[in-house]
C-alpha cells in the first residue's frame, strides 16, 4: 500500500493523524473485500484551500469537511472485476490501484468533532472512511445511497474500536 499524506494546515494535530489514516484507509479497504494493494493520496489542510478547491471542482463557494476525487469510475461500488479491462487505473510501476485523491480541512474536522461531541480522532477517521468509500464508487445523492454507506462507515469504525465517546 502506498499512503501519500501530506500536512499543509496551519492548525497543529496533537494526534497520530498518519497512522489514523493508514489504519482507516486498510480498514475500508479490507470490509469492502479490495483484492489489490492500492495507492491513496490524502492532504489535511485549512478551509481556505478546501473552499478554494471545492469551488473548482463543484462550484460551490464555501468550504467543506472533505473532498474525494476518485481515479476510478466504478459501475458498481467497489465492483473490482472491472479493474482488468481499466488499465489507466493501476500504477504500472507499483501495480496498486490508483484509488484518487482526499482533501480534509482540519479547521471543519475540530469543529465537527466539537458539535458532535466525540474526538478529533473520530472524526478524522469518520471522513476518512467515508471518502474512500467514495473512491470505491460509493455515493449519497440518494436517500438509499446514504444509508448504505452510513451503515458501512458506522460498522467500519466499530470494528476499527472507534467510538463517538
Amino acid at each position: 500500500m502506498t499512503f501519500q499524506i501530506e500536512y499543509e494546515s496551519r492548525t497543529a494535530l496533537d494526534l497520530p493523524y498518519e497512522d489514523i489514516i493508514k489504519k482507516t484507509i486498510l480498514a475500508v479497504l479490507d470490509f469492502e473485500d479490495c483484492p489489490y494493494e492500492a495507492e491513496v493520496s490524502v492532504v489535511l489542510t485549512d478551509n481556505d484551500e478546501i473552499q478554494a478547491a471545492n469551488k473548482e471542482f463543484r462550484s460551490i463557494d464555501k468550504a467543506t469537511d472533505v473532498l474525494s476525487f476518485p481515479m476510478i469510475d466504478f459501475p458498481q461500488p467497489s465492483d473490482f472485476e472491472c479493474i482488468e479491462f481499466l488499465p489507466d487505473c493501476v500504477n504500472p510501476d507499483s501495480d496498486e490501484l490508483l484509488l484518487g485523491d482526499i482533501m480534509i480541512s482540519v479547521e471543519k474536522m475540530i469543529v465537527q468533532a466539537d458539535e458532535y461531541g466525540h474526538s478529533i480522532e473520530r472524526e478524522l477517521a469518520f471522513l476518512i472512511a467515508h471518502s474512500v468509500l467514495h473512491l470505491l464508487g460509493y455515493d449519497h445523492m440518494e436517500e438509499e445511497e446514504r444509508i448504505i454507506m452510513e451503515e458501512k462507515q458506522n460498522v467500519i469504525l466499530e470494528q476499527m474500536g472507534i467510538t463517538r465517546n
